[in-house]
């Protein structure tokens, strides 16, 4: 299976970097001074699973594409999507399948409009990455898997293959026969945790310790599931609990990279998180001023001073 993987950041590069260290088929799209990092230093991954240092590492820039590959896995912002779409669509061919990881729902819709249905699959992944100073490949904890599957749901042959090609590829795979719930139950998470750290500007444990901190929390998550139980999607037992747990614990360091994004004063994905749930919330989200309308006016808020102080 030849892989084509859409850039060599945190996310791609830790994936797509194991697979090629198992010896897959793997090329990163990349621009020219990536392509130039990587030729020169070699992709260098940072991790508690085990270091590495790969070298000739196969790049190819957007204008050198000549040929279709087997999957494009993608992994890139959400407000970069349309970039990307832009530099890896000469990579689409008949039967290419198109992988992506992003967070939320919105791209799913926008790639099957550019590509077709049958070219787009389901996927997440959970890692907690960046690139350091060096640019090498930094994981950050133990966590690094990869779900995917069909969106209309069962485990095709098409998804058969890529959990071969996965297999003992360094990170954990599973091929999902319903990969929308598990998408749907992420986001949920990752839209509580995303904008009650923002709104607060601190972690899991500080917003705790607030006279109605906790309170916060639970409404921002009895919204995000009324959204996803609205769109068939109520979140499951077991992922219920390990919400429960992880934002309720108390002393927590946890906060979303969204406010890492900020406090690096960075562009942050809020119409994909949390606007796009906004916009899928039905009549809850769009009468009275709910918690996530308001966490949602704080980071568009954010969005239009770093629009202005960069003006």
């Amino acid at each position: 299976m030849r892989i084509l993987v859409v850039g060599a950041g945190a996310t791609g590069g830790y994936f797509g970097g194991r697979l090629a260290q198992a010896g897959r088929d793997v090329t990163f799209l990349v621009r020219a001074k990536r392509a130039e990092e990587l030729q020169r230093s070699g992709l260098v991954i940072r991790s508690p699973r085990g270091d590495v240092t790969l070298r000739d590492v196969k790049t190819v820039l957007a204008d050198q594409i000549s040929e279709p590959y087997d999957l494009v896995l993608l992994s890139c912002k959400a407000y970069s999507l349309d970039d990307a779409i832009e530099s890896f669509a000469p990579a689409v061919g008949e039967t290419t399948m198109i992988l992506p990881v992003l967070n939320g729902m919105h791209h799913v819709d926008v790639l099957r409009e550019k590509f077709g249905a049958s070219k787009v699959l389901g996927g997440q992944c959970v890692i907690a990455a960046t690139l350091n100073r060096e640019r090498e490949v930094v994981h950050l904890n133990d966590m690094h898997s990869i779900g995917f599957g069909e969106l209309g749901g069962g485990i095709s042959e098409r998804v058969r293959a890529i959990a071969s090609t996965f297999e003992g590829a360094g990170f954990d795979s599973t091929a999902a026969d319903n990969i929308l719930q598990q998408m749907w139950e992420k986001w949920m998470f990752l839209a509580t945790l995303a904008a009650t750290t923002c709104l607060h500007r601190a972690a899991i444990g500080d917003i705790l310790k607030t006279p109605d901190g906790r309170r916060v929390i639970e409404g921002m998550l009895s919204e995000c599931k009324a959204v996803a139980t609205a769109n068939g999607y109520p979140l499951g037992e077991t992922s219920n609990a390990r919400a429960q747990t992880i934002l309720f614990a108390e002393g927590s360091p946890l906060t979303a990279s969204m406010l890492r994004d900020i406090e690096g004063q960075s562009r942050i994905e809020a119409d994909h998180i949390v606007g796009d749930l906004i916009a899928r919330g039905g009549d809850a989200q769009q009468g009275a001023l709910s918690l996530l309308r308001v966490a949602y006016s704080h980071l568009k808020a954010y969005e239009a001073r770093q629009a202005r102080q960069s003006a």
